[in-house]
């Protein structure tokens, strides 16, 4: 029957709250997903991968690619509206930096390794006859220590200049990172707590973070405050309506960019819309504060708008991976995916046991981050810090704004055999170049032999 509208993005959304409901049933009922605290969106977003391979919804991937890339970029530009209401700028400048420092500086000595690794991986096969594009290997980068939004962008970018299936493979190591942080960081830190690293010691979770679901008779969180008067406008749709806005500006300004960019790198720059629009928005919020309007948004708003978008996408990206590509890249995948997951847990735990305060906390918390998103890290934090005693919580917070000089570098790096021109080799040995420098500033630092190589709690203070 023909419909008076088109429902192809409407019909996608549905499709994706659904499999997120079921995903939370799940999380509640089955013992196997509460004792690794997978999160509902990737149990949905698995299910939907079975789903969209049936053949019985009509829903095509790249639906649900588009769908998964808007989202992306409605997080971030929702995280640049975000006030901060807490004052933790001033009190970065009194606290001690060490340890948003130290998971800055580890994040960034991941992601270039996770790119040496898997470029040298790619020159590797080439020698045993399995060709694959150049920058095939630096969608691990992007998928473990970006998230499948990054992975997902890019990627599609890329298929616009030769790399075929990019963004499938893409979002296939993103994946690959999630079943990491998940199925090999819990245990970890389970571990690391019967050890007795744990600052303040192991206590058994309350059922409502292994189920997911909250008590009703407990006390919840707030999910934010009214801004605006429900008579004028419902507050959910006028900070709404705030992303909207930026969304529509930075279509603009990338629109125009491109009028003055030869074809192929304006193309590239939608790769970036998620950046513009965290520029943007950041522009629009100070506006608002030079023209004493902050008070018009509220942070607790966002952050469920945050929160809301990144649900969605992970559920979007992991069901729309196509298995056929996978299997057609079956041998590369595994063994780059395996090879980096392995070499950065080894990194992450050689590292953190060196560290002479939180050391299992940290941890944690920066290895959910360079394997999934840092989402994944606060609930791999959670496990070892129920109530959040210790400061890594917030160190997790800060960290982004330490991380994103050589992240963000290194995001454009990866770009460099395309734009640039750059032999494989030569973009390898850049990234291994910031690696040395990445670990001479944690020489420098003090950061690199805190502790005994045991790992102990060590002083609460630094």
């Amino acid at each position: 029957m023909n419909t008076p509208f088109s429902f192809d993005g409407m019909l996608a959304f549905a499709f994706l709250s659904v499999l997120l409901l079921m995903g939370v049933g799940l999380r509640a009922r089955v013992g196997f997903f509460q004792r690794f605290l997978v999160p509902s969106c990737l149990i949905g977003g698995v299910l939907g991968l079975v789903l969209m391979h049936t053949g019985v919804l009509g829903i095509e991937s790249a639906t649900i690619e588009a769908v998964a890339y808007h989202f992306f970029n409605i997080s971030f530009i929702s995280v640049g509206l975000t006030r901060n209401d807490n004052g933790s700028e001033h009190q970065v400048k009194k606290q001690m930096i060490k340890g948003p420092a130290w998971m800055a500086l580890m994040q960034g000595l991941t992601f270039p390794m996770q790119a040496v690794l898997g470029g040298l991986l790619v020159i590797l096969l080439g020698w045993f006859g399995v060709q694959l594009f150049p920058t095939f290997g630096f969608l691990v980068p992007l998928g473990f220590n970006e998230g499948p939004g990054q992975a997902l962008s890019i990627g599609k970018v890329w298929e616009g200049v030769g790399f075929a299936d990019a963004a499938t493979i893409g979002l296939t190591f993103a994946a690959v990172g999630y079943f990491f942080a998940f199925f090999v960081g819990v245990p970890l830190v389970n571990q690391g707590i019967r050890r007795g690293r744990a600052t303040f010691g192991p206590r058994q979770l309350p059922r409502e973070f292994l189920t997911g679901i909250l008590n009703r008779q407990g006390t919840a969180e707030s999910a934010g405050r009214l801004t605006i008067h429900s008579g004028n406008a419902d507050t959910l749709a006028f900070q709404s309506a705030l992303v909207g806005g930026v969304y529509g500006i930075t279509y603009g300004i990338i629109q125009f960019l491109g009028g003055f960019l030869p074809v192929d790198v304006a193309s590239m720059l939608w790769g970036f819309f998620f950046f513009f629009g965290l520029g943007v928005a950041l522009v629009v919020k100070w506006a608002m504060q030079r023209l004493n309007i902050q008070g018009l948004t509220d942070a607790g708003v966002q952050r469920r708008i945050t929160g809301f978008s990144v649900d969605f996408l992970i559920v979007a990206t992991v069901a729309a991976i196509e298995l056929k590509i996978v299997w057609e890249y079956l041998l590369p995948i595994s063994l780059i995916a395996l090879v980096n997951g392995v070499m950065t847990t080894a990194l992450v735990v050689y590292f953190g046991r060196r560290l002479s305060a939180y050391s299992l906390e940290r941890t944690a918390a920066i290895y959910g981050v360079v394997t999934g998103t840092v989402s994944c890290g606060l609930l791999l934090l959670r496990i070892v810090d129920p109530d959040f005693k210790t400061p890594v919580a917030y160190e997790l917070a800060v960290m982004n704004v330490f991380s994103l000089p050589v992240v963000g570098g290194c995001t454009v790096l990866v770009n460099g055999p395309l734009w640039w021109g750059w032999p494989l080799w030569v973009a390898l040995l850049v990234f291994a170049g910031i690696m040395a420098v990445v670990l001479t500033l944690m020489k420098l630092m003090g950061l690199l032999n805190g502790a005994s190589p045991h790992g102990s709690p060590g002083s609460p203070h630094q």
